[in-house]
């Protein structure tokens, strides 16, 4: 998609990303396979553009969290293994079936749902995730063994994997992750004891593959790290990995304040002395968190703050001190201008949550301009 008229867009370095496959399959072993998370078009990057990427450089599966996003993939000529995480209606299991989907299956009664609903001399490949103490989707790790042995016994059906997923991997303190790959390696003991194979044990996300080469087994699952993206501050690095995402807009209006007037909704800001003042069209509409006086955006180089309470369409800033400021200049809501540079946690910290909150959360109104 090319830029558009409107003076805001998403920018996607796609050699950027194309660098970062290269970093992570270097940094990686060369029998450890990879599975390509683009949920939510790839946390705001565009599902099609990084799965083909992410096949160019020899993912094995691509995963998805909705039926929906699963589809748009096979519409855009992707014919690879896709994954959908979670659990899937009657309806769902149907169009699963139709489009070669693999879906995760965690309890008897789905099994033989999904066991009725294959057609003959079909084997319809399915993942058993195994709650090992997310408590989200999955069989408690107590009771995993028996829907695995459920699906062992049907013909229709092919025990493909088997995975869990982390819920502190890439914290300082990694007691509870390695207290779930034990849980994890003990149901895989089980299976092995069951004389059943399967191809795919997977349970690492990103900070799992960062921080736990242990737990790597078959696959790892990383869907924000590629994107140039770590999931928090303290995992390990990689040299060279640089985000593929910059958010943009151009000034819209430049006004100039006199002491004792106010900004925004609220009144939020007073001046307290001649100030200039730059309208930016962008706002939480657009995905920006909803913030008074805090935060700043980059304009020729430079830090300016946020002033008053950002509305639904525009947000305002100081350039006082920045009197090389004109209508229409670039301005760089996240992503790096003449050497310096607001991240995405950064902006994360403003809003008190996560980058892939931020990262998903910048709205299609918003055009994506790749490059």
């Amino acid at each position: 998609m090319q830029k558009s008229s409107r003076p805001a867009w998403v920018e996607i370095d796609l050699e950027q990303l194309r660098r970062n496959f290269e970093i992570i399959n270097r940094d990686k072993a060369a029998n450890l396979g990879v599975i390509s998370v683009v949920k939510d078009q790839a946390y705001g990057h565009g599902a099609v553009q990084v799965a083909k990427m992410a096949l160019e450089f020899g993912s094995k599966y691509l995963a998805v969290a909705t039926l929906d996003e699963a589809i748009e993939l096979r519409e855009n000529e992707i014919d690879a293994p896709i994954l959908i995480f979670g659990e899937r209606t009657e309806e769902e299991l149907k169009l699963c079936i139709e489009c070669n989907f693999t879906i995760c299956v965690n309890d008897p009664a789905q099994v033989q749902k999904l066991a009725a609903l294959s057609p003959p001399g079909k084997k319809i490949p399915v993942h058993v995730e195994v709650d090992t103490g997310l408590s989200r989707y999955g069989v408690r790790w107590t009771a995993a063994l028996k829907v695995i042995e459920t699906i062992a016994n049907i013909e229709r059906l092919k025990l493909e994997g088997v995975m869990s997923h982390f819920a502190m991997s890439d914290e300082l303190d990694k007691t509870f992750a390695l207290l779930q790959l034990e849980r994890f390696e003990k149901v895989l003991s089980q299976i092995r004891q069951l004389g059943v194979k399967v191809k795919y044990r997977h349970i690492c996300n990103t900070g799992g593959f960062l921080d736990l080469p242990q737990a790597h087994l078959d696959l790892v699952r990383i869907g924000i790290l590629p994107l140039g993206v770590y999931p928090s501050q303290v995992c390990r690095r990689m040299d060279g990995l640089k985000p593929v995402m910059s958010v943009k807009a151009r000034i819209a209006a430049i006004r100039k304040l006199e002491r004792g007037d106010y900004v925004g909704y609220g009144l939020r800001y007073q001046a307290t002395s001649e100030r200039k003042v730059a309208v930016i069209p962008v706002g939480y509409g657009d995905g920006y968190p909803r913030i008074r006086n805090q935060g700043e955006v980059l304009i020729h180089g430079k830090r300016a703050p946020i002033i008053g309470g950002n509305a639904m369409d525009a947000m305002m800033v100081d350039v006082t001190e920045i009197p090389e400021t004109q209508v229409w200049d670039e301005v760089v809501l996240m992503g790096k201008q003449n050497g310096e540079e607001i991240d995405v946690h950064e902006i994360a910290k403003l809003k008190g949550t996560v980058s892939y909150d931020i990262l998903s959360g910048w709205r299609a109104r918003l055009p994506r301009a790749y490059s």
